[in-house]
């Protein structure tokens, strides 16, 4: 005799193995989506830029970029310190330098060409100094031994050398310079006088003479304390007995 089968119940809970295997299939969706969104930027970046460089240097890009702006790795150019006041004032004071070393030099060029008789006579002498252009007339040109009155035949030199001055229009410094050999005559009693007297008698010619304007002329007195050569020799007393005209340069006037 057969046996009867017993009635199967329904299971109405399987839905929920279904509903599992969803909710763990979306969970891992959202953990790859997590997981995409925290790749290094700054790799990506460089690997960007580097399949752009490639693709720029087989000319398949021009320009523009194939992705967002990146950080590349050279840093960025540090703007230039900019130069300090006291650098800025020496920077003007030399080029003010050079300036007028360059003009004192034209001058002495152009006052040379001009006394070149007398600077082969020998009576004349041209050259730079601190304060600007400097014409030494010696003694043997000029004066007397122990005198202060230029010799009247050495008028046409002088006058040759007043006309440069003229020309010049800057202000001059007449200097008295002597040697050490020690004066004692009726009219000096010391080479300071002499030296003081011989300059301030180029200053009475300059302007009685030449209408040279008293505003542009000072005179000073060396005695033998300034000498150009050694007083040890002839050639070098004759030397130191002199009148040096200081033309002075423009900013020293």
């Amino acid at each position: 005799m057969s046996r009867k089968k017993k009635p199967e119940h329904a299971n109405h809970e399987r839905w929920l193995v279904s509903y599992a295997d969803f909710i763990t299939l979306l969970f891992a969706f959202f953990v790859v989506l997590y997981a995409s969104s925290q790749v290094d930027k700054n790799k990506m970046g460089q690997l960007a830029a580097s399949i752009e460089n490639a693709f720029q240097e087989l000319g398949v890009f021009q320009g523009g970029s194939i992705g967002p702006a990146v950080n590349r790795a050279t840093p960025p150019r540090a703007a230039p310190a900019k130069p300090r006041a006291e650098e800025i004032a020496n920077v003007a004071e030399m080029n003010r330098i050079a300036e007028r070393e360059a003009a004192t030099e034209k001058m002495r060029q152009q006052v040379a060409a001009r006394l070149a008789e007398e600077i082969r006579k020998h009576a004349v002498d041209v050259r730079k100094g601190p304060d600007g252009v400097i014409i030494s007339l010696r003694e043997v040109g000029f004066f007397n031994s122990g005198s202060a009155q230029i010799r009247p035949d050495a008028r046409p030199a002088f006058s040759q050398v007043a006309e440069v001055l003229r020309e010049a229009d800057c202000g001059l410094r007449i200097e008295g310079h002597t040697d050490n050999v020690p004066i004692h005559n009726a009219q000096f009693s010391s080479n300071w006088e002499l030296s003081t007297s011989r300059a301030t008698e180029v200053i009475k010619l300059l302007m009685s003479g030449y209408n040279f304007s008293p505003q542009r002329l000072s005179a000073a007195g060396y005695a033998e304390f300034h000498p150009v050569a050694p007083n040890t020799t002839n050639e070098g007393r004759a030397q130191n007995r002199r009148i040096d005209i200081v033309i002075l340069s423009p900013n020293l006037r």
